[in-house]
């Protein structure tokens, strides 16, 4: 099926046709997303979020090229993201130089962290609970987990990434308060 004839599908609510989307183009984003910012997790977290764009913008879509247009929402998150980062590291830079008797957040004792985090993983949906804690919390491999939870490797990577994503926010609030 050509990309356009995809596009059209999607606008349509043809899940089928946003699951071929996406299998045909995860890969590439996903490589581009990483060559840019050498972090795996960023970069399936942006990809990701690019498919959810997709999904939400499909019945105002009027794509002529897709992949020109795949490329530039990819570079447009990438961008966020480095700005976002910059501006974190930004902030942590003021915090430490106005309080430099605070801990900055790498020196928090780990088993601190680890409790935390184990914490908030409590509070992920089910699915996402499950795979985060298996995979990083376990050291488990992504495929063993999918295919014991009876779900597609890809399936379990949204998971995995959805759960990291929400951990991240929370971890963020929770050191932000932490640090104040």
């Amino acid at each position: 099926m050509e990309d356009i004839e995809l596009i059209k599908r999607i606008g349509e609510d043809d899940h089928q046709a946003f699951t071929e989307l996406y299998d045909r183009y995860w890969d590439r984003l996903y490589a581009s997303a990483y060559f840019h910012l050498k972090d795996t997790a960023a970069a399936e977290e942006l990809v990701q979020d690019v498919f959810v764009a997709i999904w939400q913008k499909r019945r105002e879509l009027a794509i002529e090229s897709l992949q020109p247009y795949l490329a530039a929402m990819l570079r447009y998150a990438i961008y966020r993201h480095l700005h976002r980062n910059r501006r974190r590291r930004e902030h942590l830079r003021q915090v430490a130089n106005a309080a430099p008797l605070m801990q900055a957040p790498e020196d928090i004792d780990e088993k601190l962290l680890l409790e935390m985090v184990s914490k908030l993983s409590d509070h992920l949906p089910e699915k996402c609970s499950i795979v985060f804690r298996a995979s990083k919390l376990q050291d488990r491999a992504l495929d063993d987990i999918a295919r014991d939870m009876g779900i597609s490797l890809k399936t379990a990577e949204a998971h995995l990434t959805k759960a990291l994503k929400s951990i991240r926010i929370s971890l963020g609030r929770a050191l932000h308060l932490f640090l104040w």
